[in-house]
């Protein structure tokens, strides 16, 4: 089984990787940006043992700042 996590900056968060790549994006000459947001994407292969409890656990106590982060578990 596998998880995927999404963990993006909470609103409000200033995020100094998504304005660099704002930035570049404009420097290549594209327009019609608003706003980048970076985040990361975490995959886990897991036993079928392993419930969505288990993953979240997981996000809160290590994978995700949950001072400054948000969290998203997609599972297949």
């Amino acid at each position: 089984m596998k998880s995927r996590i999404f963990v993006t900056l909470k609103d409000g968060v200033l995020d100094p990787q998504g304005r660099a790549i704002h930035h570049a994006i404009e420097g290549l000459g594209f327009s019609g940006i608003n706003d980048v947001r970076a985040g990361r994407l975490i995959e886990l292969d897991h036993d079928e043992s392993v419930t969505k409890a288990d993953v979240e656990a997981m996000c809160r106590t290590l994978l995700a700042n949950m001072v400054i982060e948000n969290f998203e578990i997609e599972q297949s």
